[in-house]
This record gives C-alpha cells, structure tokens and sequence, in this order.
C-alpha cells in the first residue's frame, strides 16, 4: 500500500512563481549593484578632486580654498593666479593625465591577459621606454624636450611589438605574455644599468631622475601633448570596453556573440601599451600606479566587472596623492619624484599579492 506524499505548503509555489521570485532577486541584485558602483565613483571622483585643490593650495606661498577657486575660475588677477595656472596647474594637470593613462593601461593588461601581474611595470614596458630614454639621453647625449619622449614612445612601441611575437602560439595567453615581459624587462634593464656605468655622472643623473618618475618637468607644452594623445587613445578604449567585456565570458562564447577573440585582444593589447608608453613618455616609469589602479578599483566594485572608469579615478588619486606627500608631507631637504612614494606604495602590494597566491591567471 503507498503512501501518499506530503508536499511542505512552501514547495507548493507553480513554477511561474518561482521565476517571478528569481527574476525580482536578479532585479535587486543588479540594481544593488549599480548602486555600489554610483557610490564608488562618486566617491573616487570626490577624493581626486579634493586631492587636486589640495595640491593647488600647498606649497611655499599657502592659498585658500577661495583663492584657488578665484584663480581657476579669471576672477584674481594677482599673484595667486599666476601662482596657480602658471606654476601649479600644469604639474597637476600632467598627474592627472599620468594617473589616467597608466590607471587605464593596468586595468586593460590585467582584464585581457587575466593576470594580475600583468602590468607595464611587470612585463617590460615601462623598462622599454625607458631604455628608449636612457639611449637618448646618454647614447646621443640629448636630453630635448621632443627627443626623450619620443625616443621613450618608440621604446615602449618595440617592446610591445616584441612581447606580442614571442607570447604568440596559435594564440596568446596571459601567462606566456607576463613570462616573455619578465625576461624582455630584465633585458631593457641590462641595457639601462651598462649606458649609466659608460656615461658622464651628470648625464647618468639626468637619466636616473627621469626613470624614478616625475612630474617635476611638467609645463603647458608637455601637458598639451599628453592631453592630444589621451584624446586619441580614451575613445579607442570606449569603442573596445564592449568586446573586452564579452571576452572576459571566454572566446568560445565571445565567439558566439560576434566578437573575433584574437582581433579584440590584439586592440586591446595595443592599446595598453600605447597609454602606458605615453604616461612613460611624460612622466617616467611612475612605479606601480598601473599594477595596483584595477585591482584596487575592482575590489571597491566588488562585481567582477572591468572597472575601467574607477581603475582611471584611481590611478589619478595615486599620482596626485603621491606627489602631495613627496613635495610637502617629506622633510623640506628631501626631495624626491612621484614616482618613489608610488613603488614605496605598490611595492608592499606586490608581496602580498604573491604571499596570498593571488597571482595565478584567471
């Protein structure tokens, strides 16, 4: 004799109902979400602009809140805005520009390699260009405004070039690229270490300021020139930011949804060193702002996505914040580059990365 079952009234729920209810927990799940990733770029935009005034407002001759605000806006004519927009402004705004680009070249390498270790500063581009630098300034003794930038462009460029030949298999993938980049960057430092021991102690000075990252050389020409060349490169990586997403899903199902997986990750790849080699080209190798910008980012997010407008706003707080503590929170005889307190910062990073086994590709 059977038994009839007892069916609990809870499962007694039709199956329409139950995908309401898993419908309305995606809807509040996606829209917790959105919320998150409001709070946190409000909140990063917030923090770089109160980084940025702060900035303006330090130095040797103190200024206000007000008078930074009259200064940017034409209202005071006086010494403030000449301190302001003439002396201040161009080495912020190049901060801002170099906090950007390298924020943004991490968060590329990183989501298309899916490796967290791949970054400029890891995989040899930020050693290309400055081989490129160095070669300029001490192989043709020029130490030009043009030729160091451009020489550190096409460093950075061949590099790039080189690291994409040798990781490429009948296809590329994050572990190969970040193994090739860690021999090629030991290669470009050999190169740099024999031009400083052959050349003159004044121009090996030269070139070990501008390898330590500094936003020191900054005037309105150089700023102009990054700024044209971010112009060029942001609307590129909107236009890929779709395709980079769908990889992230994997190429069989980016394949699925019109997207060629190799040409994507070929943009994308091209992109990150071209806003890795001209942040270089500006302001130096600025240690560890494009290895720490995304993860950071990411984590604030906390839903996996790309994060490429926060990884952005936090490269920007990085480079600022840096060079706040390196020209006014340090004693007054020591004056050091940007691009010291960044690695004094994304050094620590990088061991706990690798003591918590972080570093595995995705």
């Amino acid at each position: 004799m059977s038994v009839p079952t007892v069916v609990p009234a809870g499962d007694a729920r039709t199956r329409e109902e139950r995908q309401v209810v898993a419908s309305e927990g995606l809807r509040a799940t996606r829209r917790r979400r959105r919320q998150r990733r409001t709070v946190v770029t409000v909140v990063l935009a917030a923090l770089a602009a109160v980084l940025c005034v702060t900035a303006l407002m330090l130095g040797d001759f103190r200024l206000s809140v007000a008078e930074v605000l009259r200064a940017l806006a034409g209202a005071d004519e006086g010494a403030a805005r000449f301190i302001v927009v003439e002396l201040r402004l161009p080495r912020l705004v190049l901060g801002v520009l170099v906090g950007v680009a390298f924020g943004l070249a991490g968060a590329l390498f990183q989501s298309v390699l899916r490796n967290p270790l791949a970054s400029p500063d890891v995989i040899g581009i930020s050693q290309g260009a400055s081989a490129g630098a160095v070669i300029a300034v001490l192989g043709f003794g020029t130490a030009s405004g043009v030729v160091v930038p451009l020489s550190a462009l096409a460093g950075g460029a061949l590099v790039g070039l080189l690291l994409y030949a040798v990781a490429w298999r009948g296809g590329m993938t994050g572990h190969r690229f970040v193994l090739a980049g860690i021999g090629v960057a030991y290669v470009c430092t050999s190169v740099i270490g024999y031009l400083l021991t052959r050349s003159d102690v004044k121009e090996a000075q030269v070139a070990l300021l501008w390898m330590a990252g500094s936003l020191g050389q900054a005037d309105w020409s150089l700023v102009r020139t990054l700024a044209i060349a971010l112009a060029v490169l942001l609307p590129l990586v909107a236009l890929v930011a779709r395709g980079l997403a769908l990889l992230l899903l994997g190429d069989e199902q980016a394949g699925s949804l019109g997207i060629r997986p190799e040409v994507t990750r070929a943009c994308v790849v091209a992109l990150g060193v071209a806003l890795a080699c001209v942040a270089t080209a500006a302001a130096g190798p600025v240690a560890f702002v494009a290895f720490t910008a995304a993860p950071v980012a990411r984590r604030l997010l906390g839903d996996g996505t790309l994060a490429l407008l926060q990884a952005a706003l936090v490269g920007v707080v990085l480079v600022v914040g840096a060079d706040i503590v390196a020209q006014h929170l340090l004693p007054a005889d020591l004056s050091v580059p940007v691009g010291v307190i960044t690695g004094a910062v994304g050094g620590p990073y990088l061991i706990w990365l690798m003591a918590s086994g972080r570093t595995r590709t995705a």
